[in-house]
């Protein structure tokens, strides 16, 4: 792969993210300044783009063609949110963590619900509540900001992310981070080609995708929910 096509900091090499992608069975994703640039309206809810959806179901549907087998996929969010929860429904993630303030509570609570191991999680993240998982885990994607050059820095020389992503949340950071790990599994094309064709691959995917129904864990006594 060729880094240049990237515009983003690459911490660790393609060939080193392709490398840790290989053990990954999870993706997590924090929910504001990741889905988007964290912006709320009166209810506390903030939205997601179509553009950034696509992109979460292509990288499973890739994760699916190189391991017969869909990843486990959760949102972590420090404050309540629909937007968060309509999209897990819609997409079939197994959890939402919500009012979650010390990260990594909700990363162990996934290794011990899903029987994980840290290590095989990757986690997109954008701000300093999430350097607590970023440490921890296998696989971390930071979306950059223009305006928090300093705490790109400091995730740099800390060692809390692998790649910091050129575009914000708003501007489809995290369809950079998809686009980026379909590329160095070196199934880019497949997973484009298939998904475009509607072939039979991507039909056993999506009804396998489509099985789980998302739990819902709250604050850092991470109790079970209804939604």
């Amino acid at each position: 792969m060729d880094e240049n096509q990237f515009k983003g900091r690459f911490i660790a090499s393609s060939g080193g993210i392709a490398e840790k992608l290989k053990n990954i069975k999870a993706f997590v994703f924090d929910w504001d300044g990741v889905f988007n640039e964290g912006r709320k309206d009166a209810s506390g809810s903030s939205p997601f783009s179509e553009v950034d959806a696509m992109g979460t179901n292509l990288l499973r549907f890739n994760h699916y063609l190189r391991n017969q087998q869909n990843p486990f996929c959760a949102i972590i969010s420090g404050e309540r949110n629909e937007s968060s929860f309509a999209f897990a429904e819609r997409e079939h993630f197994h959890a939402v963590y919500f009012g979650v303030k010390h990260k990594i509570n909700a990363i162990e609570h996934i290794c011990s619900n899903a029987q994980l191991l840290p290590e095989d999680i990757a986690f997109i993240f954008d701000d300093v509540l999430d350097f607590s998982a970023a440490k921890a885990v296998g696989l971390r994607i930071m979306i950059g900001r223009q305006q928090t050059l300093l705490l790109s820095e400091y995730a740099h020389k800390n060692n809390l992310a692998d790649y910091i992503t050129a575009y914000s949340g708003g501007s489809h950071g995290l369809r950079e981070t998809t686009e980026l790990l379909m590329a160095v599994s070196g199934f880019y094309n497949e997973t484009i080609d298939f998904r475009m064709q509607n072939s039979l691959e991507y039909k056993n995917y999506l009804q396998a995708r489509n099985q789980p129904v998302p739990e819902f864990f709250q604050s850092d006594e991470l109790r079970s929910v209804k939604r």
